[in-house]
């Protein structure tokens, strides 16, 4: 029975050697790109050396091909350090895997090469100013005209935008809903792309985000990815991947939250002994650390399922995704609270991560429409 519950020797190597990357290129630096707003562009080419630009592209196009399971563990271990840096990798992995997965020979043979190794980084384009949570409302046009498109429109709260060099993008070529929308990839210094300013954000500030916008882009049909009128399915098959991400940041965060709470009551004296001593400190603790790993076996499952393909997979990483971000929200607040005045200091990290993961009950689909997915899909049987 353990061999279920445990990771393979292959799987413990990755984890920890992105545990290493991270103690050494990331952690000491992540208070610093928060504070001054820097992207670590450098910092993202070292992670592309080592394979964490395409966790699960193929290896015959210079992936390392690697299951959601393996890609939890790198960006646990990438956000233990700076969630914020680690979901930028994440995002770029998912418009690689999208291309990878779904693209023709011509358009994959064109990006991947130099988007494997993060020399050239790619965004994932779905969000617009009117359409969030309803993606399948998108107004963003592409019109078709002889050998290429013509593409209008604004997408919202894009990572990378501005910064990117390549946008996987979901644009309207048919009628209204889902069944009218496709993906081409478009190229930043293409003539009538356009960004808007880097958004001032809560948190996760080494990531940069803006707005993208598309006037009149003549965009090469050869630059489509998969069929017309498929790109809203394989935005809906990126999300599964991105979700299970986006917990295992959460995760990462909480983890690490818990274990400068663990060191720091141990630390810190009120009426004559450790606050670690006293029984309420004891049972937070004991709390946090109990969810965290509820949901850290949730996340892992959902993950085994993402990549055997398994039926219920959306309906999984939908939980996953929901109970990680939730959870790890509550952990480092009550991590926070512990810290007393001190946690609310940047002196110390945790308030960091209190901005930083907070984000992640929003982006990826909500945690509402988490409970959506997983509701319609419980009726359904």
């Amino acid at each position: 029975m353990t061999e279920q519950f445990q990771l393979t020797d292959d799987q413990l190597a990755i984890q920890e050697m992105a545990r290493r990357f991270t103690a050494d290129a990331i952690t000491p630096f992540a208070a610093e790109w928060d504070e001054t707003k820097h992207f670590p562009r450098d910092v993202v080419r070292q992670a592309g050396e080592l394979g964490f630009g395409s966790i699960y592209i193929s290896e015959e196009m210079g992936g390392i091909n690697l299951g959601r399971l393996e890609s939890a563990l790198i960006f646990e271990a990438l956000s233990y350090g700076c969630p914020s840096t680690a979901a930028f990798i994440s995002v770029h992995n998912m418009a690689s895997w999208l291309i990878d997965r779904f693209g023709g020979a011509e358009v994959k043979q064109r990006y991947l090469p130099q988007l494997v190794g993060m020399e050239k980084l790619g965004s994932y384009c779905l969000t617009e100013p009117s359409s969030g949570s309803d993606a399948a409302a998108l107004r963003t046009t592409a019109r078709l005209e002889g050998d290429h498109y013509v593409v209008n429109g604004s997408k919202q709260f894009i990572t990378g935008g501005g910064v990117n060099d390549f946008y996987v993008t979901m644009v309207r070529t048919g009628d209204n809903g889902a069944k009218g929308i496709s993906c081409l990839v478009i190229e930043k210094d293409w003539e009538g792309v356009s960004f808007g300013a880097n958004e001032k954000k809560l948190g996760w500030n080494s990531s940069p985000t803006a707005q993208v916008n598309f006037d009149n882009v003549k965009v090469p049909v050869e630059n489509r990815v998969g069929a017309e009128g498929d790109g809203f399915r394989f935005a809906m098959a990126g999300l599964d991947g991105g979700r299970l991400n986006i917990g295992a940041c959460s995760l990462g965060g909480a983890q690490r939250c818990l274990d400068e709470a663990i060191a720091y009551v141990k630390e810190r004296q009120q009426f004559g002994q450790p606050i670690a001593d006293f029984q309420n400190t004891q049972f937070t603790l004991a709390d946090m650390a109990t969810d965290l790993e509820a949901s850290r076996a949730l996340l892992y499952l959902a993950a085994a399922k993402v990549t055997a393909g398994a039926p219920d997979k959306t309906r999984f990483a939908a939980m996953a995704k929901r109970l990680a971000s939730d959870n790890g929200s509550q952990i480092v607040d009550q991590a926070l609270q512990m810290f007393g005045g001190y946690g609310y200091l940047k002196d110390y990290p945790i308030e960091r991560f209190w901005r930083d993961l907070r984000v992640h009950r929003i982006l990826e689909g909500t945690n509402e429409v988490m409970r959506m997915i997983i509701g319609r899909d419980l009726l359904r049987q």
